[in-house]
């Protein structure tokens, strides 16, 4: 199932992940969703898709990488 809106997203996404970040995740998982149909996919799938942008700092937390 599609996510219309960043709020639907899971909470391990929402309490983790900036607004773009988040904005990055939700069109990979719909895109992959919609190419595969296989939930579990289209999650690892739109982690990929963050990982490319961002990554953790020292305390954990989710910024964007530097090019």
């Amino acid at each position: 199932m599609p996510y219309e809106e960043l709020d639907d997203l899971p909470d391990s996404v929402k309490r983790n992940l900036p607004k773009h970040a988040r904005e990055i995740y939700r069109a990979a998982y719909n895109s992959a969703e919609e190419q595969y149909d296989e939930e579990s996919r289209a999650h690892r799938v739109a982690w990929s898709a963050v990982e490319q942008k961002y990554e953790k700092n020292e305390e954990g937390e989710w910024v964007e990488k530097e090019e």
